[in-house]
């Protein structure tokens, strides 16, 4: 692969997208504002309504005036002619090591010998997932954050056999379209947004599960709390600034008892335990089926907010309204 396919606007990238779930519709689209020909982008899924479920959805995670190149992208079942001549293969399949490890041994025989191999899982490591290619050194992880069009995580966990050639290729990609790629130093269960992610989750069914508050009121509290402050600074910043001149080692020092009482106090909860009547009972009543679209659009408010907020000046937004997130 030539350093001129790292960019999507390079007239010879041509990426296939395998699974068209959520994540890969979402990658879709994220990829649709980059490239310069919706045919450089090809969606591979073996569901029987894929034409008909692609025109329904991906254009819903597009802006205005860019809904009209979904019904340009390739379409195809099969794997073959997914990946015969792309220079990225992106995988958002079904969480299965089986399914995953078959899928990068056909993939690797059937794509050029230069594609970049990237695999959404939100668990499972590449070192599992190679373990039937012959060059195990191709395959990293690339993991979103859910909606991927919108927000600009992805965290890059490469197995210990990935070169760093792949490593750098992949993380120029996408920095040149402006996403924010944190290289994880190895391997580790969850990874590290789905270990906050879950970690938190964990507590808050345990105090939704203990009567301390209902789902809904848990849910405010975070929105108008600790929502808003990680949205600009993350829980270290945050905390480093809660501590005044001090910083995090004065924050610990005046509050390190209650601190250690919570932690040590921390809730055990499983999953498929007795808590998931209520919790999911409070749920669907409070909520009931997602509005993804209200989602997407706080999701860029916010973003645009906190850019303003460290730039001192408004955020770009395109003639479309569309923020470029």
């Amino acid at each position: 692969m030539t350093d001129s396919t790292l960019t999507s606007s390079a007239p010879d990238m041509r990426i296939a997208l395998i699974g068209a779930g959520t994540i890969g519709l979402s990658l879709a689209a994220l990829h649709l504002t980059h490239l310069p020909d919706a045919s450089q982008l090809t969606i591979m899924d073996v569901r029987p309504d894929l034409e008909a479920y692609v025109a329904a959805v991906l254009p819903t995670h597009l802006p205005p005036g860019l809904r009209k190149l979904a019904a340009e992208v390739k379409l195809t079942s099969s794997v073959a002619e997914a990946v015969a001549d792309c220079t990225i293969v992106q995988e958002s399949g079904p969480e299965r090591l089986d399914f995953k490890t078959q899928l990068w041994a056909d993939v690797e025989r059937l794509a050029p010998r230069g594609a970049l191999l990237w695999t959404s899982t939100s668990g499972i490591p590449a070192s599992q997932q190679n373990a039937a290619m012959e060059d195990k050194t191709r395959l990293l992880v690339v993991h979103p954050f859910n909606p991927p069009h919108i927000l600009p995580l992805l965290e890059i966990v490469p197995s210990p056999q990935t070169s760093r050639a792949v490593v750098t290729k992949t993380m120029d990609f996408w920095r040149q379209i402006g996403r924010e790629p944190v290289l994880l130093s190895r391997e580790i269960t969850g990874f590290v947004a789905g270990r906050l992610a879950w970690a938190l989750l964990r507590e808050a069914i345990h105090l939704v599960n203990e009567d301390v508050v209902t789902v809904e009121q848990l849910d405010r509290v975070m929105q108008t709390s600790m929502g808003p402050r990680w949205a600009y600074a993350g829980p270290f910043k945050s905390f480093q600034a809660g501590g005044g001149p001090g910083g995090l080692r004065a924050l610990l020092g005046n509050v390190g008892g209650t601190v250690q009482a919570c932690w040590d106090d921390g809730g055990r909860v499983d999953v498929g335990g007795s808590w998931e009547a209520k919790v999911f009972a409070q749920t669907d009543e409070a909520y009931g089926r997602p509005d993804l679209e209200e989602r997407d659009e706080a999701n860029r408010m916010v973003l645009r907010a906190v850019r303003e907020a460290k730039s001192g000046r408004p955020g770009p937004a395109s003639a479309d309204g569309h923020d470029g997130t």
